[in-house]
């Protein structure tokens, strides 16, 4: 890729993407929206001037495309160095890699996300279909359209700060910042590109199927966690009743064999441990599934014929 002078705040920005093609697209997300409220904030201070003029002044103090993107790729390295939780010692046997997930903090924070989902699916859908009602029945009055922007821009607020949460306790890349929203124009055009982007609908479509997905989650967690610790402790409890530490007024509990108890605990240990596992596995799923609705996917178009 041969080094090319932008002369547009547009053709920054495609050389910028270009350079940052293979990078985490929250990345690419984020040094775009950096970008842009820099080129452009510098460009209104000096209407005077052409912006291609311009343009060439600050990006000799921005810093050219090819530079920004290795210094953004450079500090996400020691970003996410920092912010990576501790990872557990390797285990080299099937029984130490099996129980090994008792000592990965990744299993805990997507307990914790999954738990915390039922509330968080349930204000979205909530929102979600309250605003969609409301455009619709806005859209023959005149303020139909200033509530749709304000539904639509609140959405992607949503989702920015839903991003924080899946970063925090699941561990997935998502922006730090939204996308920019350009120069300014018209209303007709903003609520055009809302109808054209595929982050709006991605978005509307996640805050709807995490009521859904926060319900199963919820039920996930507590019914696994509530039967492993019931396996786990109801051998314990038996043999405190029936040495007398434990009573029970006119309650007669069937206790199976001896011989059981021990094979019931270990039941319920691994039953624990799966549903560890299982957590992990399905905190990971959401977050990839996260990014793919929340975050702009690079498309083709985007990318520019460089020589």
């Amino acid at each position: 890729m041969t080094a090319a002078t932008p002369r547009t705040v547009e053709e920054y920005l495609d050389l910028l993407r270009a350079e940052l093609q293979g990078a985490d697209r929250a990345l690419v997300q984020d040094a775009l929206y950096d970008a842009e409220e820099h080129l452009r904030a510098e460009l209104a201070q000096h209407p005077e001037a052409t912006e291609e003029t311009m343009l060439g002044q600050i990006v000799a103090s921005y810093g050219a495309p090819g530079e920004v993107a290795d210094a953004y790729r450079s500090n996400e390295s020691r970003v996410q160095a920092a912010l990576r939780t501790p990872q557990p010692k390797p285990k080299h046997t099937a029984i130490g890699r099996f129980f090994g997930v008792y000592s990965d903090p990744r299993a805990y924070l997507s307990m914790a996300y999954m738990l915390l989902a039922l509330a968080t699916g349930m204000f979205y859908f909530t929102f979600a279909v309250t605003g969609l009602s409301l455009s619709a029945g806005f859209a023959i009055l005149i303020i139909g359209i200033p509530f749709f922007l304000l539904f639509i821009g609140t959405t992607r607020v949503l989702a920015l700060a839903e991003g924080r949460i899946v970063e925090t306790l699941l561990g997935t890349r998502m922006p730090r910042r939204p996308v920019h929203p350009g120069p300014q124009v018209g209303w007709k055009e903003r609520i055009l590109d809302m109808l054209k982007d595929p982050r709006t609908w991605g978005t509307l479509l996640y805050l709807l199927l995490m009521l859904p997905l926060g319900v199963f989650y919820f039920t996930f967690v507590l019914v696994g966690l509530a039967c492993s610790l019931a396996l786990t402790l109801a051998p314990i409890f038996l043999l405190l009743y029936h040495a007398g530490f434990i009573v029970l007024d006119d309650v007669v509990v069937n206790s199976p064999h001896p011989a059981l108890l021990p094979l019931i605990s270990i039941l319920g240990i691994v039953l624990l441990t799966v549903t560890l596992h299982l957590s992990r596995g399905i905190g990971y799923l959401h977050g990839q599934l996260a990014k793919s609705l929340l975050v702009r996917a690079p498309r083709a178009a985007d990318e520019p014929a460089l020589a």
